[in-house]
């Protein structure tokens, strides 16, 4: 029973980059064995383990056969006898095809050299069999900004052709997605999907790719992402693929309101405008539409203005007479509301 550690922790560490996992394979063992020292198995597909004490994850060396459509297409082999480069010959990338023994880096696909030319390259043919490749492939390119090699840009197509995306497991894609609008360069992952003729399959037409970069919170980088399209492809989309609550929203308060940026005058309508998007229960997301709105239509002068309205009107000082019904109560505030934006304009 020998135990190597594996994968992107091996990756990230020649990056000379944080790692917050280790993953660990091991060679020569037995379910049984891997319970008797006490290991918690986890996997329902494949014999993963977590460490009794540290929680890590521990797989057996296992090897894959492709069986049908989709990422739960195979069938598995975990024998004792499956050795570290037959395990490390089913992994997606040469860069995350190595392992470590101790000091020792134990490389069989030149993935040193990869990481060395910024290039991420296939480990073998059987890179067509997992369609989720194409997404971490392209989520890797928006991490890392490294190109892909030319024989493997060609495998995904030929993926695509084949319908494999159209297998994809709706929470795997937003999975995915989620990541992408978190790395340093998420536009690589929609060109990377364009090339392949993947980005058609998966995501609406009409997406705002180029203004990612003004934001770094990926809440934000959704709601500009979608901000041209329709209430119901954005409501097709997020039930495709399960989107959180918290990014639909966000979006749809942007695809509804963002207009309305453009043509507030009096202090009712800016007060209108205030509740409509909810601004005084949910005020970070309230702040985020204006980020948003800011970044896709340019509007500085009124979201600014916005802002100080909205703090006018947050920070009244209410004085609520004995008597006053619910109705006379909010009424009440409402009018205080429109006199503090009042001075201000």
């Amino acid at each position: 029973m020998k135990i190597y550690l594996v994968g992107g922790a091996v990756r990230d560490e020649l990056l000379g980059l944080p790692h917050k996992e280790k993953d660990w394979v091991v060679v020569g063992a037995t379910v049984e064995e891997m319970l008797t020292k006490g290991y918690k198995p986890v996997g329902k597909d494949f014999p993963v383990f977590l460490h009794p004490k540290t929680s890590e994850e521990y797989a057996l060396a296992r090897t894959e056969r492709k069986v049908g459509l989709g990422y739960k297409g195979f069938t598995f082999n975990a024998a004792p006898e499956v050795s570290l480069e037959e395990d490390l010959a089913r992994r997606d990338l040469t860069i995350n095809a190595m392992a470590k023994d101790g000091d020792k880096i134990i490389d069989p696909f030149n993935g040193q050299e990869d990481l060395k030319n910024k290039m991420l390259r296939h480990v073998s043919p059987a890179f067509v069999e997992d369609p989720v490749r194409i997404l971490r492939i392209a989520r890797f390119a928006a991490r890392f900004g490294f190109t892909i090699a030319p024989e493997t840009t060609e495998l995904m197509k030929e993926m695509v052709k084949k319908g494999e995306v159209n297998a994809l497991v709706a929470e795997r894609v937003w999975k995915e997605l989620e990541r992408a609008l978190s790395e340093k360069t998420p536009e690589n992952f929609f060109a990377v999907l364009k090339s392949c003729g993947a980005l058609e399959i998966l995501f609406p037409q009409n997406l705002t790719i180029n203004l990612l970069q003004k934001s770094h919170d990926p809440l934000e980088r959704f709601a500009i992402l979608l901000h041209l399209a329709s209430e119901k492809e954005l409501r097709e989309f997020c039930d495709r693929y399960r989107v959180p609550s918290e990014y639909r929203d966000l979006a749809l308060l942007v695809i509804r309101f963002q207009n309305t940026l453009q043509i507030f005058e009096t202090p009712e309508q800016v007060l209108d405008l205030l509740q409509s998007v909810d601004a005084f229960r949910r005020e970070d997301r309230f702040y985020k539409f204006l980020s948003v709105s800011e970044i896709c239509l340019g509007e500085t002068l009124k979201t600014e203005l916005l802002k100080k309205y909205f703090n006018a009107a947050k920070n009244i000082k209410i004085e609520i007479e004995k008597g006053l019904s619910g109705i006379e109560i909010g009424d009440k505030i409402r009018k205080m509301r429109i006199q503090a934006i009042q001075k201000l304009i």
